[in-house]
C-alpha cells in the first residue's frame, strides 16, 4: 500500500513548480477525514484560512503581510505531526509582484493586521499566541521599547517578537494593550506583519496564570 503524501511535501512540490517571480498563491485544502475539521480549523489559525466543511482555503504570499512560505510550511507540518492528511493543491498564482516602493506604500498597517486577526477567531479564544515580525532589523530597538508591555521575547535570527496574549485573564498582554501598541509602532511608521501562531478557546486555568505551551521544548 502506497504511504499518502504529507502535506508539508506537498507544499514543497508546489513551491517547486511556482514561477521565479510569483507574490502570491492561492491554496486548497481538502481534509482525506472530514471528522478531524475543527482540529484542523485550530492549527491552520497562522494561515487565516477560509472554510467550507472540511475543505480549506488560504494563501502563501513571498513578501508583505500575509502568512510567508515559512509559516505556510510550519502549519501544515502541525497538521502532520497530528496525524492529519489530506489533498494540498494550487489553486492559482499572482506574479509581478511592485516593486519595494509600492509594496510598502499598499502595506496596511499593523493595527489593522492585529483586528482583522482577531476577526478570524472563533468567538470563545482565551489566549493566544502571536508573533511581530519587522521588515528590516533597523525596527528591533525601537519596537522592542513600544512594545514593552507585551513583553515580547525575541526570535532568534529573524527580526521579530513573539507576545502572549489573554482575553480575559491569565498570562498575557489584553487584546487592547496589543492594540495600542501596534498603534504606536504605525504612528512612527515601524512596518512589518502581525500574525497569530497558535490559539486557544475557553481556556479555564484553575490557581494558575494560564495555559502553557512548549516551543523547542521551552515554555512561552
Amino acid at each position: 500500500m502506497l504511504r499518502p503524501v504529507r502535506l508539508a511535501e506537498q507544499w514543497e512540490e508546489i513551491q517547486r513548480g511556482l514561477p521565479e517571480d510569483w507574490s502570491s498563491a492561492r491554496l486548497s485544502l481538502s481534509l482525506a477525514d472530514p471528522t478531524v475539521a475543527d482540529r484542523a480549523a485550530g492549527l491552520l489559525v497562522p494561515v487565516t484560512p477560509g472554510r467550507r466543511a472540511y475543505r480549506f482555503r488560504f494563501a502563501a504570499v513571498k513578501r508583505g503581510p500575509g502568512a510567508t512560505p515559512t509559516v505556510v510550511a510550519r502549519t501544515v507540518a502541525r497538521l502532520d505531526e497530528e496525524g492529519i492528511g489530506g489533498e494540498l493543491s494550487l489553486g492559482g498564482i499572482e506574479e509581478q509582484a511592485p516593486a519595494p516602493e509600492a509594496a510598502a506604500a499598499v502595506r496596511p498597517a499593523l493595527a489593522s493586521a492585529w483586528s482583522r486577526a482577531l476577526e478570524t477567531l472563533p468567538p470563545d479564544w482565551s489566549d493566544l499566541y502571536c508573533e511581530l515580525e519587522l521588515t528590516s532589523t533597523d525596527y528591533l530597538e525601537r519596537a522592542a521599547l513600544l512594545c514593552a508591555p507585551l513583553n515580547p521575547a525575541r526570535v532568534p535570527d529573524d527580526p521579530a517578537f513573539r507576545f502572549r496574549c489573554a482575553r480575559r485573564f491569565g498570562y498575557g498582554a489584553a487584546q487592547e494593550m496589543v492594540q495600542r501598541c501596534l498603534e504606536r509602532l504605525d504612528a512612527e511608521d515601524v512596518r512589518g506583519d502581525v500574525r497569530i501562531l497558535r490559539a486557544l478557546s475557553d481556556s479555564k486555568p484553575v490557581a494558575t496564570q494560564g495555559p502553557v505551551w512548549y516551543v523547542g521544548g521551552k515554555a512561552v
